[in-house]
């Protein structure tokens, strides 16, 4: 029997997903339970729909993500900290700074995709942004003193 699932169902499917099941499991199981409906046409046809649709939007995230990857590429942060005398900084410049930095100059990234490495001392760095599952960019983090 043919099924679409409403819910992920371990070794069957995702979500979404139009399989085929022994009529026992379907008609027992999955549909009194609402984790799948019977697999009419007009089931099957909204859940391609659906996943075409879903497809379309992550491409579309993805394309953006690719964009403004583009843009930052050339972007490099420079932030003003307070040293010491040999050039340490006081305390660590964090993922948050950057953010506020990028933030200031048109871009808004959540602090928790900026990757960076610990930087205690002054001079140029680099930072990974994560904008998408595919997609990387690295800036450069101007470290300088006040």
């Amino acid at each position: 029997m043919k099924i679409v699932l409403l819910k992920d169902v371990k070794n069957i499917g995702k979500k979404g997903d139009v399989v085929s099941v022994s009529d026992g499991y379907a008609s027992n199981y999955l549909i009194p339970n609402k984790l799948a409906i019977a697999g009419s046409e007009k089931a099957i046809s909204e859940a391609n729909q659906a996943k075409s649709s879903q497809a379309y939007h992550k491409e579309q995230e993805r394309l953006a993500a690719v964009e403004l990857g583009n843009k930052l590429q050339d972007v490099t942060v420079t932030l003003q900290v307070k040293t010491g005398d040999n050039g340490k900084i006081f305390g660590s410049v964090t993922n948050k700074e950057v953010a506020t930095q990028l933030e200031k100059l048109g871009f808004v990234i959540d602090k928790k995709k900026i990757e960076l490495d610990l930087i205690k001392n002054i001079g140029l760095y680099v930072a990974k942004i994560k904008l998408h599952p595919t997609v990387t960019v690295q800036i450069k983090v101007d470290v300088q003193s006040m």
